[in-house]
């Protein structure tokens, strides 16, 4: 029996949908907004949910209250410029509506003004569907 996998995100400058956009690419899916809640029951949502101001978007944190349909396991992918994980923000939104989080995760650096500029770049790219490839080959 194969896995359904679908890819969610939320990004204000667009560093965090080139992750979402990477993860389908490998999955085979379509990776769309948090606005587009999921039609189907999926095995594995990966997330996209950049850090802003040490803290996810309120937009992921609606989506995660109501996804749509039955979630086997979230898988946080993130971005930011001045903190080195998303997954506890991810953990604590999803947790409280009953969604499990799995304990991997992929984050980079996202360019923000100055910072990080060119970031994710395709070194970061090429890591994270890697990091998918391994997950869905499990």
């Amino acid at each position: 029996m194969s896995m359904k996998y679908a890819v969610r995100y939320y990004s204000r400058s667009g560093n965090t949908k080139k992750l979402a956009d990477a993860a389908a690419d490998v999955l085979g899916v379509q990776a769309e907004s948090v606005s587009e809640p999921l039609t189907d029951d999926v095995d594995v949502l990966f997330l996209g949910a950049s850090i802003y101001w040490a803290g996810i978007d309120k937009q992921v944190k609606k989506f995660l209250e109501a996804p749509g349909a039955k979630v086997g396991s979230v898988i946080a992918l993130s971005t930011a410029a001045l903190v080195e994980s998303g997954y506890s923000q991810v953990r604590s939104a999803a947790e409280k509506h009953g969604l499990t989080v799995d304990d991997r995760e992929f984050h980079c650096a996202g360019s923000f003004k100055a910072l990080h500029a060119g970031k994710p770049d395709e070194e970061d790219l090429a890591r994270l569907r890697q990091f998918v490839s391994e997950i869905i080959s499990e």
